[in-house]
């Protein structure tokens, strides 16, 4: 069973879309093969939940970004090899002499580039084959995780018919007889042995890209426990796209399931949600997280709620897509799925007291499944009050923010505890707002 989640949520933390400005897609988008990145966007799209199968995967990424290595030809010259490899032959020798034939003909007769471009396109494809086999000796096969590819793609490139056509002196062009035997060696006799070393060329392309954002960005990489363990700690947690992000440490666990995050605005909770969303997803991929050190038991799935806004299309007011989404997360939570789920000031589509009611009541029925984590803001810090003295299974915190005479100045750092702050006026009145408005308006005077 694969990790699970919605559009919503993958629009609220911005994760998809290689083409969209800081997604998280498109910060690890540093492939540079076809196949890479189909399969970067399939990682994407399914996230795991074996604690093996990620751990495997993280690992393998863990030992590139400690030895870095990187593919040894550039994506144009990888585009010849596969646009080579992946033309259609024949397996029949005599339909491979005779395609040869016909196109050194057309050469000969009306100048023809066919037979040119097919020949270089061999000697191409020869030169990268033996730079990639140069690059798999460079790798040890003592590397567990990756020691049976490594020993597979070894023995590919020690098998006989392979060597007769890397052993070859380098040339600009081949004769035509050796062009039909090479040839009929790469693309017919040695088809699937080809197949295999293309589609480790897009896996290698893949445990490079990720181990190079790890390392430049310093990330780090996270270890999958068995669901049973229900912990999730992360360490100096951080958003990936925010630059001098502040850390902080998130901790949840069967005894403690709840995350109850107040804050002014502008004091980063909004982010500081994200940034554990994007951990958790990130994490049951595999992949590097930004963090300084992060372990967690698998969950089935992650849903948030951050961004919602209302649908004109079906007629749904702000509010009511809010209870839409809270029934969706309570219908799966009733179902005995094991989810994160991640809201940000449920219920600001309605009046106050709406909002206090349903927060308080929604907050406490979700919190009764410990198997679950939540993380939920509000402005509304009565609500937290009631909630301390009703449940024992809260962690309560907040994002302070510091005042420096008129002006708010902001930490961004977790803080135990339920805060009362409220500077909305106060930036209200820094930016004049009110002083604009209470200007008195200059005496008409005749015929203006």
């Amino acid at each position: 069973m694969s990790f699970f989640t919605d559009k919503q949520t993958l629009d609220d933390l911005n994760i998809t879309g290689r083409y969209k400005n800081n997604s998280i897609t498109f910060l690890f988008d540093q492939v540079i093969t076809t196949g890479g990145i189909r399969l970067l966007e399939h990682m994407f799209r399914q996230p795991l939940t074996d604690p093996a199968e990620i751990n495997k995967r993280s690992d393998i990424f863990k030992r590139f970004t400690a030895y870095p290595s990187a593919l040894p030809f550039s994506a144009e010259e990888f585009v010849v090899l596969e646009d080579y490899l992946g033309a259609r032959g024949s397996l029949n020798r005599a339909e491979v002499i005779k395609n040869a034939i016909s196109k050194k003909a057309l050469q000969v007769v009306a100048q023809d580039e066919a037979y040119s471009l097919f020949n270089s396109g061999i000697i191409s494809t020869i030169k990268l084959l033996i730079r990639f086999r140069d690059f798999i000796d460079t790798l040890e096969t003592d590397e567990g995780l990756l020691r049976e590819q490594l020993i597979a793609l070894k023995d590919i490139f020690r098998l006989q018919k392979l060597q007769k056509v890397l052993n070859v002196p380098a040339a600009k062009e081949l004769p035509l007889f050796k062009m039909i035997k090479y040839d009929y060696l790469l693309r017919c006799v040695l088809k699937k042995e080809m197949e295999k070393i293309i589609e480790s060329i897009f896996q290698f392309d893949v445990y490079t890209a990720v181990a190079a954002v790890a390392r430049d960005h310093h990330f780090c990489y996270a270890t999958a426990l068995p669901k049973a363990r229900n912990v999730l700690n992360i360490q100096g947690l951080y958003h990936p796209t925010v630059e001098k992000a502040v850390g902080n440490t998130i901790t949840l666990n069967q005894e403690n399931n709840v995350l109850f995050l107040t804050g002014a605005n502008m004091a980063g909770k909004s982010t500081l949600m994200k940034s554990m969303g994007i951990a958790v997803y990130l994490a049951h991929m595999g992949f590097p997280v930004a963090a300084e050190a992060m372990e967690f038991s698998v969950r089935d799935g992650l849903y948030t709620s951050i961004n919602m806004s209302d649908n004109i299309g079906l007629g749904y007011s702000h509010f009511y897509a809010e209870v839409l989404r809270v029934k969706k997360v309570a219908t799966d939570v009733a179902a005995d799925k094991d989810l994160v789920v991640i809201f940000d000031e449920l219920f600001k589509g309605t009046n106050v007291k709406d909002a206090y009611d349903a927060t308080l009541a929604i907050t406490e029925a979700f919190s009764e499944n410990r198997n679950c984590f939540f993380m939920i803001s509000t402005h509304i810090t009565e609500v937290g009050e009631i909630l301390r003295e009703r449940c024992n299974n809260f962690r309560f915190t907040y994002l302070p923010t510091i005042m420096q005479g008129l002006r708010p100045r902001y930490t961004y750092r977790l803080t135990e505890g339920i805060t009362m702050d409220r500077h909305g006026m106060t930036i209200i009145r820094n930016e004049g707002i009110l002083d604009l408005l209470q200007v008195e308006a200059a005496p008409r005077t005749p015929g203006n």
